[in-house]
């Protein structure tokens, strides 16, 4: 009898759960019907104009039939809008300031390439799991690293510039008159193609370990007609290059195998008066903290991406959860003077560290 009570179902809760569990599903199931919508511009089409499967279909040069089932898939979700008197889908201006416009402040899509990457490396994560052994960065399909440069060169594009920048005390000033920055795990360069251009009088250098990464950046500024930026494949702990006005980490430094070397180099790389940016994934400093949607996407990467790219070289593995106090440890081992939370989105925590 006390076996039967203590195992007792209560119906609400388990209806409760079983909701959850299938929207989760049917996200789930979406994810790579959203890589479809946006490879085949279906997203770009309905953001242009309302249309029925057909008319889409025509207008994309895709199968009606696969694009009725696309469309229905899409308006279950609320990711299109249907109007069942005309039989037409559309995207409201939110929906495409999100699905269709990469250069707007969120790409969605471009947020799926993780996804993508994650299930390229499923038998890989299983067997770290069991083994506690990593993977590095550059080990995961492509996708992963055009996904991130479009993830956070929207974020980027709508902050960077106007907001973090700004907060560092004294940098912006430095970067209008002239300054030398490095962007340290500059990726495919989205940053500092961004900082370049908007700081012409400014000389921006570029480093990652991963070579491919180094070399579409180098194509992505010469693409823009950057002349005042140039990439090197240098890691985090080994560039060769100092005097440095300010030198930025973003989102990078919680992957590092040696995060407290890294930014120890930063250091002795920057000038007196120097700053060093880190900006990292939003979190509190407390595991409840972070039981919600944004953290959930950020264990979910970090135990899949971020935590593996640390361990391949038997580091620390920071998380994309490390939260402030445990990067605020980090700086202070490797000799900052100074630490502070400059700004913060949903999504970002951004730190400014200065030598002295």
């Amino acid at each position: 009898m006390a076996n039967e009570t203590a195992t007792r179902i209560d119906e609400n809760r388990l209806n409760e759960f079983l909701g959850k569990a299938v929207a989760d599903l049917g996200a789930a199931i979406s994810a790579s019907l959203m890589l479809v919508g946006d490879r085949l511009g279906l997203y770009k089409a309905l953001a242009k104009q309302a249309a029925n499967p057909a008319e889409l279909a025509e207008g994309t040069g895709t199968s009606e039939r696969y694009i009725r089932e696309w469309l229905g898939n899409q308006a279950a979700g609320g990711y299109v809008q249907y109007d069942a008197a005309s039989g037409r889908y559309s995207l409201s201006p939110e929906q495409a300031l999100c699905l269709a416009d990469p250069a707007g402040p969120v790409d969605l899509p471009g947020a799926y390439n993780f996804v993508e990457a994650a299930f390229h490396a499923l038998d890989r994560t299983t067997e770290n799991f069991r083994s506690g052994h990593g993977m590095e960065w550059g080990e995961h399909h492509p996708c992963l690293f055009q996904g991130t440069e479009r993830f956070f060169r929207a974020g980027y594009n709508a902050h960077l510039v106007t907001e973090w920048l700004p907060a560092l005390d004294g940098a912006f000033a430095k970067l209008e008159r002239g300054a030398k920055v490095a962007d340290v795990g500059c990726g495919h360069g989205a940053s500092t193609v961004l900082m370049a251009r908007t700081f012409p009088n400014s000389e921006f250098v570029g480093y990652d370990y991963h070579p491919d990464s180094i070399r579409v950046a180098a194509e992505r500024a010469a693409a823009a007609g950057i002349g005042n930026a140039r990439f090197e494949v240098a890691d985090a702990t080994s560039y060769a290059e100092g005097d440095f006005d300010l030198i930025a980490f973003f989102d990078c430094l919680h992957d590092m195998a040696d995060p407290a070397g890294a930014a120890k180099h930063a250091r002795q790389a920057l000038k007196p008066d120097g700053h060093c940016l880190l900006v990292e994934p939003f979190a509190g400093d407390k595991v409840e903290d972070n039981l919600n949607p944004v953290g959930r996407v950020y264990y979910g990467a970090s135990s899949q991406i971020c935590v593996p790219v640390s361990l391949a070289r038997k580091g620390p593995a920071l998380g994309a959860q490390a939260g402030e106090a445990r990067l605020r440890g980090v700086m202070e081992e490797a000799g900052y003077a100074r630490f502070r939370r400059a700004a913060q989105t949903p999504f970002n925590l951004v730190l400014e560290a200065r030598p002295h």
